[in-house]
């Protein structure tokens, strides 16, 4: 049985990523210096049309993400995992969870939450989970919601 050492877990508060967290807190239990990094990042891209006419959304999105990661924090620690690390990043979810984060926290397990967009929307911007997939350098789980 492989032992992941540094688990990434990209959380959006998402039905997706919440089976992924779930799923992810299974594998960091498994062993005791296991490292679980609860990952929000704020996706930049829409916010320089939306800042225009509201100044506020960054600190909405901010607190949104402190919210999000603190509640995930409290059920991982609830569920018996010891290391845990919050962070939360702004820009491209793709860019930053597969080129910058894994690089930092020498993470060997990705886990991800199947995309929650519609066939239209995967065309045009692809889904974060397929980006991840195709460049990160560790294992990815992609985790699928049940179905109903």
């Amino acid at each position: 049985m492989v032992n992941y050492k540094n688990i990434v877990v990209a959380v959006d508060g998402s039905k997706e990523a919440e089976y992924a967290f779930k799923k992810a807190i299974d594998i960091a239990k498994q062993s005791d210096d296991s490292k679980l990094h609860l990952v929000n990042v704020i996706d930049t891209r829409s916010f320089a049309a939306i800042e225009a006419y509201d100044r506020s959304i960054a600190e909405k999105a901010q607190a949104f993400s402190e919210e999000l990661l603190d509640g995930y924090k409290k059920q991982a620690e609830e569920a018996g995992v010891k290391n845990i690390n919050v962070i939360i990043e702004y820009g491209s979810p793709k860019t930053i969870i597969t080129k910058e984060l894994s690089k930092l926290v020498d993470a060997d397990l990705i886990v991800c939450g199947a995309t929650g967009l519609n066939a239209v929307e995967r065309f045009l911007i692809g889904s974060v989970s397929e980006a991840i997939v195709r460049s990160a350098k560790c294992d990815v789980l992609v985790v699928r919601t049940p179905e109903k």
